[in-house]
């Protein structure tokens, strides 16, 4: 069992929802957290709720200069949590371009910008520990999910390229597959979403995977079965599951 006491932790991504969730259980733990965001005030006010509170350090993960800015400010860590993200619902027919680009910069390109900013000094010292969020939308093509699952697909194969590297290293790589988490982005999603979970609960599962680890971890696991199985069925089976697009 990994044992987070003491331990330097940058969480990106940590302001509310699942990234907020998981700052606090770590910070039960006794890890000294850093945590990054767009918003000031939200950083503040994440601070404010984690016990033993934590250092904030705003953060664009969109804008190369603040990523690289706010690692200098950072300074060497022990661990990394890559948990930024946006998301819009999203058919090939609605196509919004900036937001399609938004959802690939920040989700899939903001995770390589970070972990780039971090991995170098991991690598020197050959300790560290990199944990990246992907999601259950990542392992093959849904309607709707135009950007979105697309971004966690990169993050996805950035993890197993990283993991595939440094596996026989003293930096340990692990990746999160969550599925639905009621947060104010999935708030858009006017569809039944099954198995969602409270960020508290998804939280639980990735600390523990975290502590526990392992490289991968999809959740729930029921529901991951579908994603995970169906990467191996022909698409004819696959996107019959799907109605088609109008």
């Amino acid at each position: 069992m990994r044992d987070f006491a003491g331990k330097r932790y940058w969480l990106v991504g940590a302001s509310e929802g699942l990234g907020l969730a998981l700052a606090q259980r770590m910070g039960q733990a006794g890890a000294q957290l850093i945590l990054s965001a767009r918003s000031p005030e939200g950083l503040a006010k994440a601070a404010a709720s984690i016990p033993g509170g934590a250092q904030t350090v705003p953060m664009d993960v969109a804008d190369t200069a603040s990523v690289r800015s706010a690692a200098a400010q950072v300074g060497e860590v022990d661990g990394l949590v890559f948990l930024a993200g946006v998301y819009w619902p999203m058919r090939a027919q609605d196509w919004d371009a900036d937001k399609a680009e938004a959802m690939l910069n920040v989700n899939a390109t903001g995770c390589t910008r970070v972990v780039g900013a971090v991995l170098p000094q991991m690598v020197a010292r050959n300790a560290g520990h990199i944990v990246i969020t992907g999601s259950l939308s990542g392992f093959r093509g849904l309607p709707g999910a135009i950007g979105y699952a697309a971004s966690k697909a990169a993050t996805m194969v950035l993890a197993e390229s990283l993991y595939a590297d440094l596996r026989n290293t003293g930096i340990t790589v692990q990746q999160a597959n969550p599925g639905f988490i009621r947060t104010r982005l999935t708030a858009q999603n006017d569809f039944q979403m099954p198995f969602i979970l409270e960020p508290e609960a998804a939280a639980q599962i990735m600390f523990d995977h975290m502590a526990r680890g392992g490289f991968k971890r999809s959740f729930p696991t029921l529901f991951s079965w579908l994603f995970r199985g169906g990467q191996f069925l022909p698409d004819a089976l696959w996107y019959r599951m799907f109605p088609p697009g109008k």
